[in-house]
């Protein structure tokens, strides 16, 4: 295998392990803590007869929830994949991949393969590569391969500036990556993607993105993982890591980001992602715009562990969702969606 292929597999494994340590996590609130329903205390609907299933792109899902991507190197990669699809196949939610550039460039699948698709056959799956690398000699032939490889339903390019260019091995010439998303966008309508990986998506930016074509939207905004943080951390004491400090509470917060960029391009699906920490912000999260609500540092551990880890997780959130919705008197999702509040969150 190339070594340039070596290298990204020892940083995916470093990226894991400074997640799991902690290392990363944002300075600043994802701001879904502001967002306060109004109690209904007599809530007219059988709890147990809510209804939690939304669209995305066309498709039905029994969960509103993302398993958002997530990556590591081949010793933990296949094993993680293989319980992430068995658990979006038992509970009905979206899996989306991460990035598959690696395995595009060497000849081993990296536990991206049809697997996937083997252990579940019914789910919404996402295959996913960085956009940066459409500026840098990717194409649509490329995205063909990455959704072909998983047998994926849909692409994610995500968008990642803060983490390139603290990396000291990133790519920082970012000029020609609108125009890659439009060549994407163009082979694949209706079905690509575009997600922030932590520092969020303004308004202008989803307006943007809606006039190149793209479909859908995941927020990833600030409240969770701080990629400039992980970063600096892989590079402790060095230049990397001064670099990246100032940077610890940068970014849209997750609930200002879900409001601006629905009002900015209504037209888009959005997923609500970037400090998720249970079911109730997930229903805060919807109640903000969002169709979908994505986690991904919250489940490693379960990811790690195993299938029944990762269910019993995922479980856990849907009751918790189930519960806002009862105690919001939401039959469904739509309901929820328009659920009074408090008041305006101030973000």
């Amino acid at each position: 295998m190339p070594s340039d292929a070596d290298a990204i597999i020892r940083r995916k494994d470093e990226h894991i392990d400074h997640v799991l340590a902690g290392r990363g996590v944002s300075r600043v609130a994802s701001g879904l803590e502001a967002v306060r329903f109004v109690h209904d205390a007599l809530p007219d609907l059988d709890h147990d007869a809510i209804d939690l299933s939304t669209r995305f792109l066309g498709r039905s899902s029994r969960l509103p929830f993302l398993i958002s991507s997530m990556t590591g190197g081949p010793s933990r990669a296949e094993a993680v994949n293989a319980r992430l699809a068995e658990a979006a196949q038992a509970l009905g939610v979206v899996l989306a991949v991460g990035s598959q550039r690696v395995a595009l460039e060497s000849d081993g699948h990296r536990g991206l393969g049809r697997d996937l698709r083997r252990r579940a056959p019914d789910a919404l799956i996402l295959a996913n590569l960085g956009a940066v690398q459409f500026a840098l000699g990717y194409g649509p032939d490329e995205a063909r391969r990455a959704v072909e490889m998983i047998g994926a339903d849909a692409l994610i390019l995500h968008l990642n500036p803060l983490q390139e260019a603290v990396q000291p091995e990133g790519d920082r010439d970012w000029r020609g990556v609108a125009r890659g998303i439009e060549q994407v966008a163009l082979a694949f309508p209706g079905k690509l993607i575009v997600k922030e990986t932590g520092a969020g998506l303004s308004g202008a930016t989803a307006r943007r993105l809606a006039d190149m074509g793209v479909a859908a939207l995941d927020v990833a905004g600030a409240g969770g993982t701080n990629w400039g943080l992980i970063e600096g951390a892989r590079a402790s004491g060095g230049h990397a890591e001064a670099l990246a400090a100032p940077f610890a509470g940068w970014g849209v917060p997750t609930a200002r980001s879900l409001i601006d960029c629905a009002r900015a391009a209504p037209e888009l699906e959005l997923i609500g992602s970037g400090g998720v920490r249970d079911g109730l912000d997930a229903a805060r999260a919807i109640r903000l715009g969002a169709r979908l609500v994505g986690q991904a540092a919250g489940i490693l551990d379960a990811a790690l562990s195993s299938t029944d880890a990762v269910v019993d997780h995922l479980q856990l959130k849907a009751a918790q969702l189930r519960l806002a919705c009862f105690c919001t008197g939401s039959a469904d999702l739509e309901a929820l969606a328009q659920a009074p509040l408090l008041e305006e969150p101030s973000l």
